[in-house]
C-alpha cells in the first residue's frame, strides 16, 4: 500500500510541472541545411511543406516539385539582427528547394507547412519574417488548428501592398491561436480562394499541453493505486 501512495503522488505532482512548461523551437542548436519533408525539433514535428498545387501570385500556376517540399534550416543571423522582435539569433525554420550558406538568409516559399507535438494542446503562436507589398500585396496568410483532420479554429492577415509592380520589403508577425484543443496547427497562403505562395521564415514556435493531458496523468495515477 505504501508503494502505491509514492506513485500516485508521483503522477500528481508531475501535472502542474507539465502544465506550465511549453514545447518550444527556436532552431538555434540545429545545423543549417536541408532537413528532408519531415523534420523534428524541440519535441515538434514540422512536415506537409508545399504538399499542394496552386497559382503564384502573377496567376501561373504551380505544383508541390515547383517549390519544393523541404524543410530547411536557414543561418539568418542578419535578418534576425534587424528583426529582433520575431527572429531569435541564429536560425529559422524556411522551405523549398534553396538555402543560402552563412550569415546570410533566402526566404522561401511557402504556400503550405503543418507542425504538431503528437498529442493535444491548447495553443500555438509562433513568429514569422514575410515579404509584402510587390507582388505578394493582397494574400491571406492562415492559421488553422485541426484536431483529427477537422479545423476547429483559424486565424489569418492579409499582407500589405496595392501595387503588384512596386518593390517588396520585409516585415515580421506574431500569430497565435487558443483557448481550446487541438492536435495540429497548419499554416497557410491563399489568393482568390487558391493555394499561392508567399516568402518566408518562421521562428519561436510554442505549443501549450491541453489541460485535458494533465487530468489524464492524474487519472492514470488514481488507477494505478486501485490497482494495488
Amino acid at each position: 500500500m505504501a508503494l502505491s501512495r509514492v506513485l500516485v503522488v508521483s503522477a500528481l505532482a508531475a501535472a502542474p510541472a507539465l502544465a506550465s512548461s511549453a514545447q518550444f523551437a527556436n532552431f538555434d542548436a540545429e545545423t543549417e541545411g536541408f532537413k528532408g519533408e519531415s523534420f523534428l525539433s524541440s519535441g515538434i514535428t514540422f512536415f506537409d511543406a508545399n504538399n499542394v498545387s496552386g497559382f503564384y501570385p502573377d496567376g501561373q500556376p504551380f505544383n508541390p516539385e515547383d517549390n519544393g517540399t523541404d524543410l530547411i534550416v536557414e543561418n539568418a543571423l542578419f535578418a534576425a539582427n534587424d528583426f529582433p522582435d520575431f527572429l531569435s539569433a541564429k536560425n529559422a525554420l524556411t522551405f523549398g528547394r534553396a538555402f543560402i550558406p552563412g550569415d546570410n538568409v533566402s526566404l522561401g516559399a511557402l504556400a503550405t507547412a503543418s507542425m504538431t507535438t503528437g498529442a493535444a494542446v491548447s495553443g500555438v503562436d509562433f513568429d514569422m519574417v514575410y515579404y509584402e507589398n510587390g507582388p505578394w500585396g493582397g494574400i491571406e496568410v492562415i492559421l488553422e488548428a485541426l484536431s483529427g483532420g477537422s479545423v476547429v479554429g483559424s486565424t489569418s492577415f492579409i499582407v500589405a501592398g496595392s501595387d503588384p509592380d512596386g518593390r517588396d520589403n520585409p516585415a515580421g508577425i506574431h500569430m497565435s491561436l487558443s483557448g481550446f484543443e487541438f492536435d495540429t496547427a497548419r499554416i497557410s497562403a491563399r489568393l482568390n480562394g487558391e493555394y499561392t505562395t508567399i516568402r518566408a521564415l518562421i521562428d519561436n514556435v510554442s505549443f501549450v499541453p491541453a489541460p485535458g493531458a494533465l487530468a489524464m496523468l492524474g487519472l492514470a495515477g488514481i488507477g494505478l493505486r486501485r490497482r494495488r
